[in-house]
């Protein structure tokens, strides 16, 4: 069972951070009045509905309702136990827990995950001690020494050495007691079928390794020496711990620069990325060998406004810019493009021409997305010929009408009237034809999406009666001032609230109060254990109510609560009349009726 963290110690821990910093780790955040804005974490969207309140050190997002103090927030974008999120937290405060040594050890991902990570960081080492101190790994040192690669690189990259044996790594893992059955799903050895022996998956390479977004190491891509081993470069099949869909080679690294600059550069290949970072390019990342997917982008976007696409020059690079720049414009990103001339990679030009004219004349020299989408779309038309030259026309008009800013749609018609000595009127009055046909069908599938969504049976705004919002105000206020509690307690006259979780919430608040504790919405979050209610009460707290509410607003709130018990009683007499009339008990019913008199009377 886990060594408990002392009440006092979370309360320590809980006034040392800022949940703003914490928050700003993850997410892109702008302050916007008294509060701080960006896009929700736990779930996909383009505007910002999550919400972080210095004020009251909590969260909470409009759109998918998640909601928590800076506890609550580690617990749920990184998967830790409330431990684990009290002792990052610690860590970064700087407050001294006074645990057992083995207290830090303790993980909430299962086992066999930690163990996979476990192995994996020990071979990081490893091959890295071989590559740098050993005779074993001269060669291979000098190989890249040739190749550009310096020593701070090697060192910062944490690359290394695998050595030409077959079963070296199986050997040195299973001697510390790992199975072989997990390291082979972990895909650092390989059993082989004929005999059901094991041997290693990465021999006479070098090894670069792969991070996830913490730091973790979780894979590895191992570089051929020479001509004559294939492949060129060997990767680590997808595992339980390693998705590359999810991961950003260099993220881990990047992450400071990122936050400093507001801007990210990706690339295709990690080679490019760490070549880049000799030229001054820190906050460069790259996708590991897959295109740039739905949660790529939702990394990048959560973290930086713009983004530099610096890909190969050849087709296929061409045509992933093409697809990567859409993807993060769409989502919301700025994009340019840093093109890549005579067919090279980064890492080539770099080798070819240096870190400084990459610096200038690659990185500085990059263009809009629109002026790529210009270049991409000339790609292969012969614009002497008359047909290519109009149908060309016609694509960047409709490219053009995509355009928010009426600036940027007139700065770009008038290059393409410039270019082909068009009349810019003539051309203006096109791309407002394909501007209005666009919102007629967008407008036209905005219809279709209503009429689908008006066959789903669940409504997430509907308006809430009178009662329930009476309810929300008054824990407002009851979460704020413990005499307001005690005086709606009072109120009520022993009757509960009509909302079963509201009820429950003040039930925990009396009990909060009653252990002495003072209003502090964010330590009431650590005192609540079930995820609805804290998301109820973060939901609540982000509600705009006085400062001090009066007795007549109060009272008000009240006869809400109230009234609503009273009409359910109500019904349920009428039921009871109607009952005594079927049995032809005329004086019950007469009784009866009289009660529901008495009741209306009293609303």
């Amino acid at each position: 069972m886990a060594e408990r963290i002392a009440e006092d110690k979370i309360n320590e821990i809980r006034q040392a951070v800022d949940i703003v910093d914490i928050v700003n780790d993850y997410v892109q955040l702008k302050k916007q009045g008294r509060n701080y804005f960006g896009l929700c974490p736990f779930h996909g969207e383009n505007s910002p509905s999550f919400s972080v309140s210095p004020d009251k050190q909590i969260y909470h997002c409009f759109g998918c309702g998640a909601g928590g103090n800076v506890f609550s927030f580690l617990m749920e974008i990184e998967g830790f136990s409330f431990q684990e999120a009290a002792l990052k937290l610690a860590d970064k405060a700087n407050v001294e827990l006074q645990l057992s040594p083995n207290y830090a050890k303790e993980k909430s991902v299962p086992k066999d995950f930690q163990q996979m990570m476990e192995a994996h960081e020990l071979l990081r080492k490893f091959y890295h001690h071989l590559l740098v101190n050993t005779k074993d790994g001269q060669h291979a040192l000098e190989y890249l020494l040739n190749r550009g690669f310096t020593q701070k690189s090697i060192e910062k990259f944490q690359i290394g050495y695998a050595l030409k044996s077959w079963d070296f790594v199986y050997k040195f893992l299973t001697k510390r007691n790992f199975q072989p059955e997990l390291l082979e799903k972990a895909g650092l050895i390989i059993r082989r079928e004929r005999d059901g022996a094991y041997f290693d998956r990465f021999r006479d390479r070098i090894m670069f390794p792969i991070f996830d977004l913490k730091g973790n190491t979780i894979a590895f891509s191992g570089r051929s020496l020479g001509a004559d081993n294939e492949p060129k470069y060997l990767n680590s099949p997808e595992t339980a711990i390693f998705n590359k869909s999810k991961i950003l080679y260099n993220f881990h690294l990047a992450r400071p620069s990122l936050k400093k600059l507001q801007q990210l550069v990706l690339f295709e290949g990690f080679a490019d990325v760490i070549a880049a970072d000799r030229s001054g390019v820190e906050n460069g990342v790259a996708t590991m060998g897959t295109s740039l997917t739905d949660e790529h982008v939702s990394i990048i976007r959560r973290n930086v406004q713009s983004v530099t696409i610096c890909y190969d020059s050849d087709n296929a690079g061409i045509e992933a810019a093409y697809r990567a720049g859409n993807s993060l414009s769409d989502s919301g990103c700025n994009v340019r493009v840093a093109l890549m001339p005579d067919g090279l990679d980064p890492d080539e030009y770099i080798k070819k021409f240096g870190e400084d004219k990459f610096s200038k004349e690659v990185m500085g020299a990059s263009v809009t997305f629109m002026s790529f989408k210009l270049l991409y779309l000339r790609r292969g038309k012969d614009l002497q010929d008359e047909g290519n030259r109009l149908q060309y026309i016609e694509d960047v008009l409709k490219e053009i009408s995509l355009l928010e800013k009426a600036v940027e749609r007139d700065h770009y018609l008038r290059q393409l009237a410039n270019d082909f000595s068009l009349s810019l009127e003539a051309l203006k009055q096109e791309q407002k034809k394909i501007y209005f046909a666009n919102k007629r069908n967008n407008r036209g599938q905005a219809v279709q999406a209503t009429t689908k969504t008006l066959i789903v049976p669940r409504q997430v705004d509907t308006l809430k009666p009178a009662y329930h919002t009476a309810e929300r105000r008054l824990i407002a206020y009851m979460l704020r001032n413990i005499d307001i509690a005690y005086k709606v307690q009072q109120l009520l006259q022993g009757n509960p609230f009509n909302i079963d979780e509201h009820q429950a919430i003040i039930t925990y608040l009396f009990g909060f109060y009653e252990k002495g504790m003072e209003p502090n919405v964010s330590s009431f979050l650590n005192y609540l254990e079930d995820e609805k209610l804290k998301r109820i009460v973060t939901n609540i707290e982000m509600m705009s109510i006085n400062e001090e509410p009066s007795d007549q607003e109060l009272t008000d709130y009240i006869k809400q609560v109230l009234n609503y018990q009273k009409l359910l009683k109500i019904k349920e007499k009428e039921v009871e009349e109607k009952e005594a009339e079927r049995q032809k008990d005329f004086a019950r019913a007469a009784a009866i009726a009289m009660e529901i008199i008495n009741l209306r009377k009293s609303l």
